[in-house]
Formats: structure tokens, C-alpha cells, sequence
């Protein structure tokens, strides 16, 4: 299990759509808001959450066909679907890799770039927080949505038409925890709420995933 994840995180690093593109994304996000909302810092300090949000699930998006579709190209998901290795722990193993070399970047350099958007003093944690809660759901949920896309020509945008409404409630819940940090509020419900989704994620997506693999392998 370990020899695989450090496959996959060799050849994200090295295919050019995972740590780099995802980083490259968030930051031009961005940089780009305050051009186009204008300079007011009590406007941009209140979006900020929501626009750190939005960047990191789109900048996450943005490298999911590659989760399976090298393994595909190359013929390597063949010979990892009869390994001894459970299928179910590889599409862990997957989302793990894709978790590390996109999601948990973003949620280190959110806070950083939040103040560029003039992010209040005390949502800087907040924000750390809500990421580190919700991307791994956004892996995992991309690994499902690359599952269901694996070898079709093209699949890109099919895959984000598929993944976009799942990573609704994830949105929801991460920016308003978020949100209500920075404005002195509670943030325990959707901070549960969030919790509760990248736990469900993680505890059940794996096995849709594997089984959706099965029935695209045959």
C-alpha cells in the first residue's frame, strides 16, 4: 500500500495536473477577485470565505481525470485489479494521493491568500479548519466521479458536470463555517456538518468507487 501511494504521488507530481496546476489555479482565483469586485476591503473581507472556498474545490476539480485515467492509458488499472490488494483499499489509497498532493496544499496556502482578500484577523483559522475538513470529501468524492468517467474520451467535463452538485454540501457547510468564524459567531453546526460529510465520504464512496471500476473493467 505504501509502494502505491508513493506511485501515485510521483506521478502527480510529475504528470503536470496535481500540485503545481492546483496551486496555480487558487492563486490566480484569487488574485483576480479584488480586480473584478473592486478594492473595498469590508466588501472583499466578506466574500473572502466564500471566494477561498470556491477556488479551492475548483482548483481540485481541475486535476481529478488524472486520478485513474494514467493507471487507465497505461494499462496499470488492469494489473491493480487483480492484485491481492483490495480494490477498495487502491481507490483509498487513490484519493489519499490526490488529498496530499491537491487538497492539503490548498488548505496551507489559503490563509496565506486570504490576505490578499483582506480575510478578518479571526477567520484565518476558521478557514484552515473548514479546508482541512472538507477536501478530503472532495477527493474522495473526485475519485468516485473518476470512476464513473475512467476511459471515455474526453471524460473531463462529464466528470465535472458529475462532481460539481455532490460538492455542493461541502461548499455549503465549509464556507459558512468559515463565514461565522470570521464573524465571531458559532461554528459548531456546520463544522459537524462538514465533519459528518468528508467521515461519510471516506467511510462509504470507496466502495461505490470499486464497484463502479468492476463494471468498467469487464
Amino acid at each position: 500500500m505504501i509502494a502505491l501511494l508513493l506511485r501515485d504521488l510521483n506521478l502527480a507530481m510529475r504528470a503536470g495536473g496535481g500540485f503545481g496546476l492546483g496551486l496555480s489555479f487558487f492563486l490566480i482565483v484569487t488574485v483576480m477577485v479584488p480586480f473584478a469586485v473592486g478594492p473595498e476591503t469590508e466588501l472583499l473581507s466578506r466574500i473572502a470565505p466564500g471566494v477561498l472556498w470556491i477556488g479551492a474545490l475548483l482548483a481540485c476539480l481541475l486535476s481529478l481525470d488524472r486520478i485513474l485515467a494514467l493507471d487507465w492509458e497505461d494499462g496499470s488499472l488492469d494489473l491493480l485489479a487483480t492484485a491481492p490488494l483490495p480494490l477498495e483499499a487502491i481507490v483509498t489509497i487513490k484519493s489519499l494521493a490526490h488529498w496530499i498532493t491537491t487538497g492539503l496544499p490548498l488548505v496551507l496556502i489559503a490563509p496565506v491568500l486570504g490576505v490578499l482578500l483582506h480575510l478578518p484577523a479571526n477567520a484565518y483559522l476558521w478557514i484552515f479548519v473548514s479546508l482541512l475538513l472538507g477536501t478530503p470529501a472532495l477527493s474522495v468524492i473526485g475519485t468516485f466521479g473518476a470512476a464513473l468517467t475512467v476511459g471515455l474520451k474526453r471524460g473531463g467535463l462529464l466528470l465535472s458536470l458529475l462532481v460539481l452538485p455532490l460538492y455542493v454540501p461541502t461548499l455549503i457547510f465549509g464556507a459558512e463555517m468559515a463565514r461565522r468564524g470570521a464573524s465571531g459567531l458559532s461554528t459548531e453546526t456546520p463544522m459537524l456538518l462538514l465533519a459528518g460529510i468528508s467521515a461519510a465520504s471516506v467511510a462509504l464512496l470507496p466502495f461505490v468507487s470499486a464497484a463502479v471500476l468492476r463494471i468498467n473493467l469487464r
